[in-house]
């Protein structure tokens, strides 16, 4: 009888020892999970932004980079990088497909898509709106002083670089060829290059000229420049004019001497370069970003930092503003004019 009460104890003692051991198991993992959620359980995990901007050598991609960082430096949550892509048009369609969270844009694209019209045309985009516009974005004729290329007219019968299909570089060939009574397809040798490769390309004697849209300085450019002398096409008062009234989206524009080495100012036309975001993005945020890059304007080094304020950005959005951005430029006191 002793034998069996000893037994009994005994497995008594090792039960609860087993029950103690899982009950303070259980206590030590819920430790761990309230330390969790406390730091990146389901409230604060990590907010993946991925920027797209356009090719290394433009504007768009330096700008992406210090934009990533500025958002890294001041959105608590968050973790942005700059992509390279093929620019407005791609990566209007990227977003469209949550391939990505903000991106950068001319103006011209991004209403081509919210409208469903010309490379857009069966494809219109409705989930991706604006959170302000940056800086103009030029239209850059470039070309050498040895070409002989001086107008717009000379291009005739020459071999131009004018983008990738549907990009907005081409969609701005087309205006411009157009408003002088040219056409890609039947008027010049067209060539269809990334920046780097177009001025790559006249450097080489490849290709006359190329047409680029991009903030000034654009890299490309300013890489042919240090190895040879630089001609940027002048346009006519009147074709830029014409160019304005046919298309409402396009702005005088003018590029100054000094650039790329240039003895004198160059008349030419811009579009705008704007940055947006998939409407998905949380109204709050969109708020924080879109506060954090404007209200950090001096930390960008690219010489368009300066042209990036908060009192220009609804200047030419032409596209539904997303709510987060809406907000911060509401207590900016910030209206479209």
């Amino acid at each position: 009888m002793m034998k069996k009460s000893f037994w009994s104890v005994l497995a008594l003692g090792f039960l609860a020892l087993v029950l103690a051991a899982c009950g303070g198991g259980t206590a030590d993992s819920d430790e761990g999970g309230d330390s969790a959620s406390g730091g990146e359980g389901d409230s604060g995990e990590t907010q993946f932004v991925n920027i797209l901007t356009g090719g290394p050598q433009g504007t768009y991609y330096p700008l992406g980079g210090a934009f990533a960082t500025i958002i890294n430096n001041n959105v608590d949550g968050v973790e942005a990088n700059a992509t390279s892509t093929g620019a407005s048009v791609e990566n209007m369609k990227s977003l469209r497909d949550g391939d990505g969270e903000l991106a950068f844009v001319q103006t011209d694209i991004a209403s081509y898509a919210a409208e469903g019209k010309l490379m857009f045309e069966g494809d219109q985009i409705d989930n991706v709106q604006a959170v302000g516009t940056l800086y103009p974005e030029t239209i850059q004729i470039v070309t050498t002083k040895d070409s002989g290329i001086e107008t717009v007219a000379d291009l005739e019968g020459k071999v131009v670089s004018v983008g990738a299909p549907g990009s907005g570089t081409y969609a701005n060939a087309e205006n411009i060829l157009s408003i002088h009574d040219l056409s890609i397809d039947e008027d010049i040798e067209a060539r269809n290059l990334a920046f780097g490769d177009s001025t790559s390309g006249i450097q080489d004697g490849t290709i006359d000229a190329a047409f680029i849209t991009s903030g000034t300085p654009t890299g490309a450019v300013e890489s042919l420049a240090a190895t040879a002398d630089v001609n940027i096409v002048k346009f006519e008062e009147s074709k830029i004019q014409a160019l304005i009234d046919e298309y409402g989206y396009y702005a005088e524009d003018e590029i100054a001497e000094g650039t790329y080495g240039l003895e004198e100012p160059v008349k030419t036309v811009a579009v705008q370069a704007m940055l947006v975001a998939n409407s998905d993005l949380s109204e709050d945020l969109v708020y924080n970003m879109t506060k954090a890059i404007f209200e950090n304007t001096d930390q960008v080094q690219h010489s368009k930092g300066e042209l990036i304020t908060a009192e220009s950005a609804l200047d030419g959005v032409g596209i539904e503003l997303h709510p987060g951005a809406k907000k911060y430029f509401d207590e900016a006191g910030v209206s479209a004019e």
